[in-house]
């Protein structure tokens, strides 16, 4: 079993996720956050306004899609233009980044989605054996 630090060499990473000190940990924690997954993957269709962006991600607050939104902005997965009309306009894209990153989270959503049967029937068997959730 390899360190992480060998894990890194091997690999020849400048970044390791799994060192305590490595940015990339803020950056895994916005993608694969409830709201950043869910704002991703909502982006990945196209441009939005921030309601529309609201409505699309069902159940998102006001506050956390702005926190979630600012912090994809921070590390250059989402675009923000903000138009100057009255009143204001803003729009919110995927990034060449993002698009990347969220491509590969789709694959993921989509995954789960179509084993959603097989989690399912796990979930029974073991809230069965375990007496009840």
């Amino acid at each position: 079993m390899t360190t992480t630090p060998e894990r890194a060499a091997e690999r020849d990473l400048a970044y390791d996720v799994f060192s305590r000190a490595c940015p990339s940990r803020g950056t895994l924690e916005h993608v694969t956050g409830r709201w950043g997954a869910l704002t991703l993957g909502a982006l990945y269709d196209g441009s939005f306004r921030f309601n529309e962006l609201r409505r699309r991600v069902d159940g998102v607050s006001e506050k956390m899609l702005s926190q979630t939104l600012h912090a994809l902005e921070r590390d250059g997965l989402v675009h923000r233009e903000a138009h100057p009309t009255n009143p204001p306009r803003v729009d919110y894209e995927l990034t060449e980044l993002g698009r990347g990153v969220a491509e590969r989270l789709m694959a993921l959503i989509e995954f789960v989605e179509g084993r959603m049967d097989d989690v399912l029937a796990a979930r029974g068997r073991y809230d069965e054996t375990r007496g009840g959730r």
